[in-house]
């Protein structure tokens, strides 16, 4: 099992070279690496090239860290023709950089709209249907979180939609801080999955729901907004004695190419000590300490 760090609290702080040093700074063996202005934006094409990937590379084995994979975010679910075409196109690209950079893992969403959901799902298994080859060709998987406000929310959807792909190449990606918005049902969703799962996501959140759906109170009433957190373990609501029972009954816990990802985004003035949190919270859920 790894665990790994999202850097995004970092980006306006660290330059993209100088991750692998700070990960190794904060205890952490392992990288994913998330939109950045220096790596790619959020659905846009990748800003690397060979000669920068090889620098990155080289200050990774340098720093005694493994990036384990990228996130980059494409609107796969459109469902505007031209956004599927962009979205197709620019991720191609990122599946050749996550081969290059030995890294082969692309983590991503399915980036569609909840009030299309129909040509929105349609979209997506175009958009894999040209991705799928890619993905056979480079030796790389692509694993997707059902994120709140996409067309697909529910995790028990998603994955019946990442099944009818009929490949082992798509996955899963379990995001903790999404718990409550894709159905609270990881004692159920996670044995389905099986070795589908790809990623599992640590952060935690509030249960919108609670309170009458009170919680958060938005106006006027009815606003379609969706509102969760990303924040330390244990400042939310996750049950992650849950979660981890989940995941160590399922086998996930014991395999080699286990990846947890700490993703903490609302804490960005205490990085470093949030960070080091998390990766000594982890280990202590997943046994290892």
């Amino acid at each position: 099992m790894r665990i790994a760090l999202d850097p995004t609290p970092y980006n306006d702080s660290v330059h993209l070279l100088d991750f692998p040093d700070l990960v190794a700074r904060l205890g952490y063996e392992y990288l994913q690496l998330t939109p950045n202005p220096d790596f790619g934006r959020h659905f846009h094409y990748p800003k690397v090239d060979s000669a920068l990937i090889a620098q990155l590379k080289k200050r990774a084995k340098d720093a005694g860290v493994t990036i384990t994979s990228v996130l980059p975010v494409q609107r796969f679910g459109g469902p505007e023709p031209h956004q599927v075409e962009a979205a197709v196109f620019n991720t191609t690209r990122y599946i050749e950089i996550a081969a290059e950079l030995e890294a082969p893992i692309v983590n991503t969403e399915f980036s569609g709209r909840p009030e299309r959901e129909e040509e929105s799902e349609y979209a997506f298994y175009r958009a894999m249907e040209q991705l799928i080859p890619v993905l056979e060709r480079e030796g790389v998987a692509l694993n997707f979180d059902p994120h709140p406000d996409d067309f697909v929310e529910d995790g028990l959807e998603a994955w019946r939609i990442i099944r009818g792909l009929n490949t082992d190449r798509v996955g899963y990606v379990y995001v903790a801080a999404h718990t409550f918005h894709s159905g609270d049902r990881a004692a159920s969703l996670i044995p389905e999955l099986g070795d589908r799962l790809g990623a599992v996501y640590a952060a935690d959140t509030f249960d919108h729901t609670r309170s009458h759906a009170l919680r958060y109170i938005t106006n006027p009433p009815g606003n379609a907004v969706r509102v969760h957190q990303h924040l330390a373990i244990g400042d939310g609501d996750v049950d992650w004695q849950e979660l981890f029972g989940a995941l160590r009954a399922s086998g996930y816990l014991d395999r080699d190419d286990a990846l947890i990802v700490s993703n903490v985004f609302a804490e960005d003035e205490r990085a470093d000590e949030v960070s080091r949190f998390q990766l000594a919270k982890l280990r202590e859920l997943a046994g290892l300490s």
